[in-house]
């Protein structure tokens, strides 16, 4: 799997479209120093009424919870931000790219009271594939149970979604590839299975599917949300509740979700099978219809798609 960036042209930043090399942050910001920001990652579809953002509005609605929670002071509402994702991913004429909306506190403090950073607006885009591998979605991963655990809750909040927090991300990613799986399954405090390094998980049991409870040690996913939604649209029995790690281990099919991993199966966990060791019926299913929202394949009942561009009215025949 590369993780190259590929550069789009054009950057919004605080209202203004800048190049791509000029988007730069002081070393002494508090972005830097601390790793003082909330962000959001999203994705935009091709779609067969052009390209469209999936979920645009939670994210942002997210966006400024995080900033609320971290006592960011947002200038933008979550139609301003909504405005400014369609307007960059247009000018840099994207038809399916990945959407980091991003806002940190910027160079002024030099200790732990920010007062004095200035808040920094930034929506950034550019081109990224299938993130655990190009074969992933099809052919599932092989993943592992990390020995690093995520936070007590109350530590920090788990429910915004700060850059501070992914190093406790990093070092679950960082373990898993060295061992040689491609993603790893954390634990929190109390043994019990929290999330990924940067997805939520899923297990199917019995035609069921089985999530784990949020319990202040993971993000709330929107695209947990999203398959949970498809799930019970479908007709199939959706439970959240407190998942034992042996638990992983007897289900009949697993798989990760997240904005960047989508629905992507899992294999094996601690090179132990999941049901027969590959993409499971019921995660086949989910995944098609996933991806049948996201990418406009079928009817936008929950009007998560905003289109890039404005759609153009109809004129009257004649």
């Amino acid at each position: 799997m590369s993780t190259q960036l590929v550069e789009s042209e054009w950057i919004w930043k605080d209202g203004d479209m800048i190049p791509w090399r000029e988007a730069q942050v002081h070393v002494m910001s508090l972005a830097v120093q601390f790793g003082s920001s909330v962000f959001e990652g999203i994705r935009c579809y091709e779609t067969p009424n052009g390209p469209a953002i999936f979920r645009l509005h939670d994210h942002m609605r997210r966006l400024h919870d995080s900033c609320r929670i971290y006592r960011i002071d947002l200038s933008y509402d979550v139609d301003a931000l909504v405005a400014a994702c369609r307007s960059v991913i247009a000018r840099n004429a994207l038809k399916e790219c990945y959407v980091r909306a991003t806002v940190l506190r910027g160079y002024g403090a030099a200790g732990m009271n920010p007062v004095g950073s200035p808040i920094e607006t930034y929506m950034i885009t550019w081109p990224w594939g299938t993130y655990l591998g190009a074969d992933a979605l099809e052919q599932g991963v092989d993943v592992c149970v990390s020995s690093w655990q995520r936070p007590e809750p109350n530590t920090y909040p788990s429910n915004a979604k700060a850059a501070g927090h992914y190093t406790n991300a990093q070092l679950i990613k960082m373990e898993a590839v060295a061992n040689g799986y491609a993603e790893a399954i954390a634990l929190g405090p109390g043994g019990t299975v929290s999330e990924g390094s940067g997805q939520n998980l899923f297990l199917v049991r019995s035609g069921a599917v089985v999530v784990p409870q949020t319990d202040g040690t993971s993000l709330l996913g929107i695209t947990r949300d999203s398959v949970i939604t498809i799930a019970r649209d479908l007709g199939i029995e959706v439970r959240e509740q407190t998942v034992p790690r042996e638990m992983i281990y007897t289900s009949d099919e697993a798989f990760f979700t997240g904005t960047a991993s989508e629905v992507t199966p899992i294999r094996s966990v601690d090179k132990i099978p999941i049901g027969v060791g590959r993409a499971g019926p019921v995660t086949k299913q989910l995944q098609r219809r996933y991806l049948a929202h996201a990418r406009g394949e079928v009817a936008d009942a929950h009007a998560w798609l905003t289109p890039v561009q404005e759609p153009v009215p109809a004129t009257a025949a004649g």
